[in-house]
C-alpha cells in the first residue's frame, strides 16, 4: 500500500533535525557571506555518517520522467542534457567514491540510464504536490509498460517544468528547497526536481548546471540511504549531500554536488 502519510516540513535555520525527521532535501542555496557570522552557520558538529540497516542501491537504475509539454518543446534540448548526464555520471569517479559506503549486503558499484520517458497528460498543475508526483509514478509503473518496474535499485527522477512548483511537507519549492528524494512504502524510490525558478535553486549556476548539481546531490543520496534516514545518515547533519550542499566541483564536463566522506573527513 502506498504511504501517503504527510511528510515533516524543513527545520527552522539552526534547528537540528532529529533521527525520525531526516534531512532529504536541497536547500536553497545562501550566499556565504550572509551566513558567514550566524551562530548556527555550517554544519552542527563534525560529520560521521553511520548505517542505519537499510537499503542501498547498489547498482542505481535511473529512470528520468519529464512531466510536461515544455519538455517536449522549449526544454527539449535541457532535458536531452539531463540523460546525457545521467548517462555519463553514473559509471564515474562520482559514483566510484560512493564505494567507501559498500557493506555485505550492498555492494555500491557503478549504474545505467535504463529509460526516460515525457508524461504531459494529465498536464502538471502549477503547484505540484507531492501526493499528485507519488500518485503519477504509482499509476504509471501499473498502467504503463514504458515505465520500469521497482526494485531495489530502481530510482525514478521527475523533473517538473518552469512555471511550476513543488509543495512537499508544507514547505514549496524555491522557498524552503531545491529537490528531495523518497520512497512510497519502502519500495518505489524517486527524486523530485522542480525546474529552479529562483535564484536560491540556481545558486548562481546556469539552470543546466544547477539542475546537474541538484540531481547528483539526490542520486548520492539515494544510492547510500534510499529510505531517508535507514542508510547512511548522521543525526545531526543529515545525509551524504546535506554536509556539502552547494559546493560543486566538475567531472568531465559536468557540474556535480561534493559529497561528504567518511574516510577523509571532508566533502570530497
Amino acid at each position: 500500500m502506498a504511504d501517503t502519510t504527510a511528510k515533516p516540513s524543513l527545520p527552522e535555520q539552526g534547528v537540528v533535525p532529529h533521527y525520525h525527521d531526516p534531512i532529504r532535501i536541497v536547500p536553497l542555496h545562501v550566499p556565504e557571506e550572509l551566513t558567514r557570522n550566524l551562530p548556527h552557520a555550517g554544519i552542527a558538529a563534525t560529520p560521521q555518517l553511520t548505517y542505519r540497516g537499510g537499503p542501498l542501491m547498489a547498482r542505481v537504475k535511473v529512470f528520468t520522467v519529464f512531466w510536461g509539454s515544455a519538455w517536449v518543446n522549449a526544454q527539449a534540448s535541457l532535458a536531452k542534457q539531463i540523460n546525457g548526464f545521467f548517462t555519463a555520471i553514473v559509471t564515474s569517479s562520482l559514483i566510484d567514491q560512493l564505494g567507501e559506503y559498500s557493506v555485505p549486503q550492498y555492494t555500491i558499484g557503478h549504474g545505467s540510464l535504463i529509460g526516460t520517458t515525457n508524461i504531459t497528460t494529465p498536464a502538471p498543475p502549477k503547484s505540484i504536490t507531492d501526493t499528485a508526483i507519488r500518485t503519477l509514478l504509482q499509476h504509471n509503473v501499473a498502467a504503463n509498460s514504458a515505465f520500469p518496474q521497482p526494485d531495489v535499485n530502481t530510482l525514478y527522477f521527475v523533473y517538473t517544468p518552469p512555471g511550476s512548483a513543488v509543495v512537499q511537507g508544507g514547505s514549496r519549492s524555491c522557498q524552503a528547497f531545491c529537490g528531495y528524494h523518497d520512497a512510497i512504502g519502502g519500495q518505489l524510490f524517486y527524486a523530485a526536481m522542480p525546474y529552479p525558478n529562483c535564484q536560491g535553486c540556481t545558486g548562481g549556476l546556469s539552470v543546466e548546471d544547477a539542475l546537474t548539481s541538484t540531481s547528483s546531490h539526490e542520486l548520492c543520496e539515494a544510492i547510500t540511504d534510499a529510505v531517508p534516514g535507514q542508510g547512511w545518515y548522521d543525526d545531526m547533519n543529515g545525509e551524504i549531500g546535506d554536509i556539502c550542499a552547494w559546493k560543486t566541483k566538475k567531472v568531465g564536463q559536468w557540474t556535480v554536488q561534493l559529497e561528504w566522506s567518511n574516510k577523509q573527513g571532508k566533502c570530497v
